[in-house]
């Protein structure tokens, strides 16, 4: 590992382009990222004096644009080094980013801009022109547009605004500008993915996001030897602050993955150290691994789980709540024979990988914990720069998302409410004071609309969000998220929504996995093409069936008696998820009114 004098503090830093004038000049020879290059289909490394070079040279471009520190840009690529050059251009010159999601809504997207005032706007290329042509009228605030890949301009209507990268940052040499900007001033402002109503634009300063990538790399020692893979898309503070400034940081390197698709190859090409992701990541691996397994002889499930079984006791046992047993003599082993062969597929070198986002499902941080691998459960809200909390080498209880971060204060308020406060707290909403009023007390507490509760020891155990439990007609409250998560251990549901707000019992819209569905109408020898079969009592007879084995640890009230399924996956571009794959729960229950309301029928004529 590195000494701790290869961490730039925030005291150092004092803002973002601070930190990355100072990483410069610190390790100016070693490798700062790793990106595949199509065109030689070939991993390419850029070291931080190189990148300094390439943030100077799109600091001269943006300079001819007639910027004022305060003004907003906004950035709308996928993860790639151009992103982040983009960033420390605009922040050395004062400006604030505004980052977008790729994938979200064209609808969106204008509002995002014309709300920011955004006076710039970085695409990739083609793809994204197009699908932003339906609101190019619509986007009046931004002054320039510019592509990192050239764009044929006879294939769509002429507008002035639009540039190649190429065309508007001509290579050259320049110097690095880093202007003498207020450590409390904005740097970004980031719009959540709302689930009702529009996004809000979340103001975070230069101080607010340094003190937390500070904080939380004191709770995960990181330096020069560690490798990042990036694939949370960096429009999620997340993969920002985590997987951006905290490795400019500490000085380490990050690698960006490919897609999603290919992160499975990428994770073993690459090796890397440190892994930042959300529960659906490892949840599609663990569905994979678990229907690998139902092939395998029983002699090999049994000694997968038996691997689990002993790696998770062994765990247990290093952190002080297991005794020691006979059994850990197994360990070394079973690590060569079967929990290697996973955590080789992972690369073979990770030493954290981080879980935030949503919950993680328990058996799931159990099973990969079980085959030796470092899973550090947390918790964040974009208002928070994001992380408030999270799990630690030597305190890990995945169960809960860990203690709070170094300097971070959390309390418990009325209903249960988790309240958060200290240095990364935001300054409040753009554009927004009622909101910022609503969410930010007198006293400076971020109030976070998740039920919690906190130990003796300081772990945070998360609930349910507020506004999301369910309350039954008989007064029993059931969070939804919970359930929602246990169905989808099982592989032939890919997603869930429990419903029963004043309802006498509880049911469930799930979407199905094409595959598992194929399988399961053979099994019951129905035509796994035709809707009817697809909503016929015998399906949902044998999906309730499924579904109920994965709710046996749930109260008897919270079992879900009538269950819709649906072949039409939630996405983004039905409008159905947010940008961060949470359920728009107001929209679904809208779209599938009338199924919800078949569900419930027969009950109500009695």
């Amino acid at each position: 590992m590195g000494e701790p004098n290869h961490v730039v503090t925030p005291g150092e830093a004092r803002t973002l382009a601070g930190l990355f004038r100072e990483r410069v000049k610190r390790s100016p020879d070693a490798v700062a990222y790793k990106q595949y290059d199509q065109a030689t289909s070939e991993w390419v490394s850029r070291t931080w004096r190189e990148v300094g070079e390439q943030v100077a040279r799109w600091q001269a471009a943006l300079q001819k644009e007639d910027f004022s520190p305060g003004d907003r840009v906004a950035v709308m690529l996928r993860n790639c080094q151009e992103w982040v050059i983009f960033d420390q251009a605009c922040l050395g010159l004062g400006l604030i980013t505004v980052p977008l999601y790729t994938d979200d809504r064209p609808d969106n997207i204008a509002y995002i801009l014309k709300d920011a005032g955004a006076k710039l706007l970085l695409l990739g290329g083609r793809q994204q022109w197009k699908r932003l042509q339906e609101v190019r009228e619509r986007l009046d605030t931004v002054n320039r547009i510019v592509t990192v890949q050239a764009v044929d301009p006879a294939e769509f209507p002429e507008d002035p605004r639009l540039k190649s990268l190429d065309e508007w940052a001509p290579e050259g040499d320049h110097e690095l500008i880093t202007r003498d900007v207020d450590p409390g001033s904005l740097a970004t402002v980031v719009y959540t993915s709302g689930t009702t109503g529009r996004s809000k634009g979340v103001m975070l300063t230069h101080q607010n996001i340094l003190q937390n990538a500070y904080a939380a790399q004191q709770c995960a020692p990181m330096g020069g030897e560690d490798l990042f893979l990036s694939f949370l898309p960096l429009s999620h503070t997340l993969e920002r602050t985590g997987g951006c400034y905290m490795p400019m940081m500490v000085g380490a390197q990050v690698a960006f993955a490919r897609s999603v698709q290919g992160l499975a190859e990428d994770l073993m090409n690459l090796r890397p150290t440190v892994l930042i992701s959300v529960p659906r990541i490892y949840e599609r691996i663990y569905g994979r691994i678990t229907a690998g397994l139902e092939e395998k002889s029983g002699f090999a499930r049994f000694l997968f789980h038996t691997t689990v079984s002993v790696g998770w006791h062994r765990f247990e046992h290093e952190q002080g709540r297991a005794g020691w047993h006979p059994k850990l003599l197994l360990w070394p082993l079973l690590k060569k024979i079967v929990a290697g062969k996973v955590t080789e597929r992972l690369g073979g070198r990770l030493r954290y990988a981080v879980c935030g986002g949503a919950p993680l499902p328990p058996p799931i941080a159990r099973f990969f914990i079980g085959l030796g691998l470092p899973v550090f459960h947390g918790f964040g809200m974009t208002e928070a720069s994001p992380v408030v909390a999270v799990n630690r080498p030597d305190d890990n209880v995945p169960a809960s998302v860990g203690c709070a971060l170094p300097g971070v204060e959390v309390s418990i308020g009325k209903d249960e409410e988790l309240l958060v406060r200290g240095p990364s707290v935001m300054q409040g909403y753009w554009n927004n004071e009622q909101a910022t009023a609503d969410t930010i007390d007198k006293d400076g507490w971020l109030h976070s609309g998740d039920k919690a509760r906190i130990d003796e020891q300081g772990h945070i155990f998360i609930i349910g969000r507020i506004k999301e439990i369910l309350v039954l007609g008989n007064g029993e409250k059931v969070p939804p998220a919970d359930m929602e998560m246990a169905i989808t251990l099982d592989p032939i549901f890919e997603q869930a929504m429990v419903l029963g707000e004043g309802k006498p019992y509880l049911t469930a819209l799930v979407v199905l996995s094409p595959d598992e569905w194929k399988k399961l109408a053979e099994e019951l020898e129905v035509d796994p093409d035709s809707s009817e079969d697809l909503y016929s009592r015998k399906v949902e007879k044998a999906l309730l069936e499924r579904a109920g084995k994965q709710l046996t640890e749930f109260h008897g009230y919270a079992q879900v008696r009538r269950l819709t399924p649906t072949l039409e996956p939630w996405d983004v571009d039905n409008g159905l998820l947010t940008p961060t794959m949470k359920l728009k729960r107001a929209l679904i229950l809208e779209r599938y009114s009338k199924q919800i309301e078949a569900m419930y029928e027969a009950h109500s004529k009695r």
